[in-house]
């Protein structure tokens, strides 16, 4: 069985993050469900339990990524690796449009697809946070000029 993450770790990455899933840039105070903490490079692939590898994850996005190191993209298919929110910048390979974001790179297009950042009810969520000043939130624009 797993060792949990310890409570000031969790605290930590909580904190680091501003409430935020590094991944949508939703904020937890607009999830019904707490954000679990996601290890970027899972345990079943031997990832630690450290910050450097700890990200905080809204419940869709830690769901949809699992355990998953990267994801198929471009023709022909080949294998490239997700975005890592300790190691690469979040506007560097996504921007926002609206509710929607943007892959940038190739890095951004295997996160987008495989975490299914466009879904039409994450859209429909990311557009009625929008619609009350909620989306993007002042910590996520903090986030982007990061």
């Amino acid at each position: 069985m797993m060792e949990p993450i310890p409570a000031r770790l969790r605290r930590l990455v909580f904190e680091r993050a501003t409430g935020l899933c590094e991944y949508c840039l939703i904020h937890q105070s607009d999830a019904h469900l707490t954000f679990p903490v996601d290890h970027i490079i899972s345990r079943k692939h031997r990832g630690p339990t450290t910050a450097a590898n700890l990200a905080l994850s809204c419940l869709r996005c830690n769901v949809a990524k699992g355990t998953d190191l990267g994801s198929l993209v471009s023709r022909p298919r080949r294998l490239v690796r997700l975005y890592h929110p300790r190691q690469d910048r979040w506007s560097d390979h996504f921007r926002l449009s609206g509710a929607r974001i943007v892959p940038l790179t190739e890095i951004g297009e295997a996160t987008v697809r495989l975490l299914d950042l466009n879904s039409p009810q994450r859209l429909l969520l990311r557009r009625t946070l929008a619609k009350a000043g909620r989306y993007p939130s002042l910590e996520a624009l903090a986030y982007l000029r990061n």
